[in-house]
């Protein structure tokens, strides 16, 4: 009998994220995963104990190549957030269906965490301390999220915008909706980001 084939992390993962970006989030599983290494679920269990390792696994890949060192020390505070921030949407963006574990996984994905650092040792640089770092780390993060789960359920190109700008008795939706058409992904996730950080003030 030939001794079954060791699989790497990097394998399961990309299998995992294979699965994923194939078929949606739902349909991870410990069988799926197994089908598309070409093993039974049971081998499949060698490596990992469930699905949720499997999750850090695949958040762990789709943020390998996320660059978390932080701007020369002579950009705006504001400036080097935001790049941080297009850093991770690039990243995930190519993945979107995975948006949803960014949270689920926050608390232990060195990738996240490190990024989650960097961010707070720019914002201490800043001025922020105590609860108004804690809200102002909280609020780029949900604005982060949040943008690309809708860039991903609800993109403006999407067949959603031109139903609202077909509208005749919304007209301000309408309008907005029209406009929407030439707005990219990247200029929405910027703009929205910048008027987000230009609220923010350390006290």
């Amino acid at each position: 009998m030939p001794r079954p084939r060791s699989l790497t992390t990097a394998q399961l993962a990309a299998a995992a994220l294979a699965v994923i970006d194939r078929d949606g989030l739902d349909a991870l599983t410990m069988r799926t995963v197994a089908a598309e290494l070409g093993i039974s679920t049971m081998g499949l269990y060698r490596y990992v104990d469930g699905r949720d390792q499997l999750e850090a696994l695949v958040v762990e890949l789709v943020l390998t190549d996320v660059d978390t060192t932080p701007a020369a020390g002579d950009t705006p505070w504001r400036g080097a957030i935001g790049t941080l921030a297009e850093r991770v949407r690039v990243a995930v963006g190519a993945h979107p269906a995975v948006v949803p574990l960014l949270m689920t996984h926050r608390h232990r994905s060195p990738h996240l965490l490190r990024w989650s650092e960097t961010v707070l040792g720019i914002l201490t640089a800043a001025g922020y301390d105590g609860p108004a770092r804690v809200t102002a780390l909280r609020a780029i993060t949900g604005y982060m999220v949040g943008v690309l789960q809708l860039q991903h359920l609800g993109p403006l190109a999407g067949a959603g915008t031109k139903v609202i700008a077909a509208q005749s008795d919304f007209p301000l939706m309408a309008s907005t909706a029209r406009d929407a058409a030439a707005v990219t992904p990247e200029a929405e996730f910027g703009a929205g980001l910048s008027a987000l950080l230009s609220g923010l003030t350390p006290r």
